[in-house]
């Protein structure tokens, strides 16, 4: 499913590389042809919108929705783990899943990184990929919610996403993950409060049957077949990765 790649190019940092790609892009959509209408024409306006900002205006807008406000973060299991010892067993289990798939990230991102989930389900037949976009919904349906409140062209990237999961997401917990703390990425006061939070709760078993560790790492393992022979696409960006110590450092450094 080339598609998964190309919401996974849209979803990650922008670069030359990725505005140049844009007819490309659109193309890979126009073939496969399996996102409904009105989401596909909603991707090819952010995919003209990345396109045609100023490059450094478009990398300014991702850095403040995506890694300064922690409502917004790509990595999944922050949404449901937190900071808890239970983030690290759930990212080893997820590495795992990974390697048994024959899949070899080429970033240096974290495991849960939704761009590079999304490259591993690009890999798997249609079936299997579709089986995981489905198991983080309510993650993702929140992350959409939070994007259209603020009138974002990426909010297109999470409605493509929860429509190929085919899975109905349940209200009750999209409702736990949405009274989260959402603040503005220039509210330095509230988003230093959010960073500050203990692990993210939603009372006993409410989120862990459909995106924590013995949720989403645990479905993932079914899909644990050879990955098909496809390319891998270049590194989305050097970030912050964990070293063996358990101290965050950057590549190059």
């Amino acid at each position: 499913m080339k598609t998964l790649k190309v919401l996974s190019a849209l979803i990650s940092y922008p670069t030359v590389e990725l505005t140049a790609a844009a007819s490309e892009l659109r193309g890979v959509l126009a073939v496969e042809a399996i996102l409904p209408k009105p989401i596909r024409a909603d991707i090819e306006a952010l995919i003209d919108d990345i396109a045609g900002a100023d490059l450094l205006d478009a990398q300014e807008r991702y850095i403040l929705l995506f890694d300064r406000t922690r409502s917004l973060s790509l990595h999944l299991f922050e949404h449901v783990h937190g900071e808890s010892r239970d983030r690290g067993q759930a990212m080893v289990d997820l590495i795992k899943v990974y390697e048994d798939g024959g899949y070899s990230p080429t970033t240096a991102e974290l495991p849960d990184f939704l761009p590079l989930f999304l490259e591993y389900a690009a890999t798997r037949p249609p079936a299997d990929a579709i089986e995981l976009i489905g198991q983080p919904v309510h993650v993702l349906t929140a992350l959409g919610e939070r994007l259209r409140k603020r009138k974002s062209p990426y909010t297109a990237v999470f409605a493509a996403l929860v429509a190929l999961g085919k899975v109905k997401p349940d209200a009750e917990t999209v409702a736990r993950l949405m009274a989260e703390p959402d603040p503005e990425p220039d509210d330095l006061e509230a988003l230093d409060a959010a960073w500050a939070e203990e692990e993210v709760l939603f009372g006993p078993g409410a989120v862990s049957d459909a995106c924590g560790k013995d949720g989403l790492s645990a479905k993932l393992r079914q899909a644990r077949r050879p990955a098909p022979g496809l390319e891998s696409v270049p590194p989305i960006r050097p970030r912050t990765i964990v070293t063996h110590a358990g101290k965050p450092t950057t590549p190059g450094a």
